[in-house]
């Protein structure tokens, strides 16, 4: 497209009047958010000993080790590492956008000794001339400057790239610390389930060997049948064959903590091998609304800041319309005399350059830049839109299964007393006479199923739990909506629909 000449100055004369930025300006994109979760009021229901503080929520498991470990994680974890690369990347590029606004200066000097030949045609012709010296020298010396006006703001949309590539790199690596603080207290929590279940297993499998001694013993003296005992015998190899299972997925958690903590395998099993009961799942002291979720979680203020950066970068295509001015000036001295007269008035320079560079014939490629700039903010709006559907999805199945887990350990509890009960039944019975051992070991095994099956829910439900903390973006101390610190622009507060943001 080419403009009017009339319409091209004014647009001239105004960006030199107000230095206007070209370009929508960014407002942050409104987001239906209910008051609160649907599983909000059964998670506050929870009877529970301890509530958890969102930002070191970890220490409410009353479990030092696993403080230790998460510390230990958040100081050593090479995730974490590379993400506080990143972080010194994008600020050097914002420091890097920051320059391109300002005055650059240089300052070059040059000292030359030549020597020319008489052989070639120039040699020749300058021979033949009165007092043609062969030899010669020139110095220079220069202070130069040079400055682009920015009228229509293409460097300061440059700039706002920067920035919100930097405030998202920041965010990600805050992301990055959650996760990791996280992945170790599962892993830790999954460590201590697993031991449970071994040691369950371990027990599971001395009832099944005592079983069978009694029913061989029965069957010698010719009480038992044969199939008997060959149930008993499969009953047993049932019960060693999940003991090997259990271990390889207890060696495979114990090496994932060891790289999670940043070391070799191995290097904290020593300390992992006495074994402890599975924390317990704290509550929480405070799960906010969505929309306070959304201040919180680092993953969404990268999707948002991406959002931002997307934005600026329509203005610095549409920037590319417009005409760019700079300013560069040069004062130095320069003889092909003695180095001694080179600052001489005779051997000074100077220079005043008023640059104009416009690409009047080239619109038709600007109008792609520009239709790309804003395909990549439409899909960065729908990443954006579809993170904080993915973070209320995550804080709801937290909820839900810390819920419903909770009730299935309580189910088990209940079985686990009634198995007992009918333990010790069968057990006085046997003493009494009225039943053989066979059913009192027979009611050890369904026994040691249930607290099998209990110690895998309280495992859940401690995941469960870490899960609602990693959701709700608990590990980091979140700004204030009215915080003039970084991510404060984040509310829901004064925003506007995608249709409302236009170019000027």
């Amino acid at each position: 497209m080419i403009a009017h000449p009339r319409s091209l100055a004014l647009l001239l004369n105004v960006g030199i009047l107000t230095g206007c930025a070209v370009g929508p300006d960014y407002r942050t994109p409104e987001i239906a958010l209910s008051s609160t979760f649907f599983g909000q009021e059964s998670v506050n229901q929870r009877l529970v000993q301890h509530k958890a503080d969102l930002t070191v929520w970890w220490s409410a498991f009353d479990d030092p080790l696993l403080t230790r470990f998460v510390s230990l994680a958040l100081e050593q974890n090479l995730d974490i590492a590379q993400a506080a690369a990143r972080v010194v990347q994008s600020r050097a590029s914002l420091r890097h956008a920051d320059a391109g606004l300002l005055p650059a200066a240089n300052v070059s000097i040059s000292a030359e000794r030549g020597y020319q030949s008489v052989e070639t045609p120039l040699g020749q012709v300058l021979n033949a001339m009165p007092g043609f010296d062969r030899s010669g020298s020139a110095y220079e010396a220069n202070l130069g400057a040079s400055w682009e006006t920015d009228l229509f703001g293409g460097l300061r949309r440059g700039q706002e790239v920067a920035r919100a590539a930097y405030e998202a790199s920041e965010a990600g690596a805050v992301a990055t610390r959650l996760a990791v603080a996280a992945q170790t207290a599962d892993v830790y929590v999954t460590i201590r389930g697993l031991q449970a279940r071994i040691a369950i297993a371990g027990q599971q499998v001395e009832t099944r060997r005592q079983l069978l001694a009694m029913v061989t013993l029965q069957y010698e003296k010719g009480i038992a049948a044969e199939l008997q005992m060959n149930q008993a015998e499969g009953s047993l190899t049932q019960a060693e064959a999940q003991i090997p299972v259990l271990e390889a997925g207890l060696d495979t958690a114990m090496n994932a903590l060891d790289v999670l903590l940043g070391v070799q395998p191995g290097t904290y099993r020593r300390e992992l091998a006495p074994v402890a009961p599975v924390p317990v799942a704290p509550g929480l002291a405070e799960t906010g609304t969505p929309a306070e979720v959304l201040r919180r979680r680092p993953d969404l203020i990268v999707a948002e800041r991406r959002l931002a950066a997307a934005n600026a970068r329509i203005g610095v295509a549409v920037s590319e319309y417009y005409p760019k001015f700079s300013l560069a000036a040069l004062l130095g001295s320069a003889t092909a005399i003695a180095s001694g007269n080179l600052f001489a008035g005779a051997a000074s320079q100077a220079q005043g350059i008023l640059g104009l560079r416009w690409r009047l014939f080239d619109f038709g490629r600007v109008d792609a830049q520009i239709a790309a700039a804003r395909g990549q903010e439409a899909e960065a709006l729908a990443a954006y839109r579809m993170a904080v559907l993915r973070a209320t999805e995550d804080v709801e199945n937290a909820f839900s299964a810390l819920v419903k887990r909770e009730a299935q350990v309580g189910v088990l509890t209940r079985g686990e007393l009634s198995f007992a009960r009918a333990r010790e039944n069968s057990l006085a019975a046997y003493q009494g006479g009225g039943v053989s051992l066979i059913e009192v070991l027979d009611a050890d095994g369904k026994l040691l199923q249930a607290r099998d099956a209990k110690a895998q829910a309280q495992t859940e439900v401690a995941r469960a739990a870490i899960a609602a903390f990693r959701a709700l973006g608990g590990g980091w101390e979140a700004p204030n909506a009215s915080s003039n610190r970084l991510y404060s622009d984040l509310s829901t507060n004064d925003i506007a629909t995608p249709d409302s943001r236009k170019a000027k």
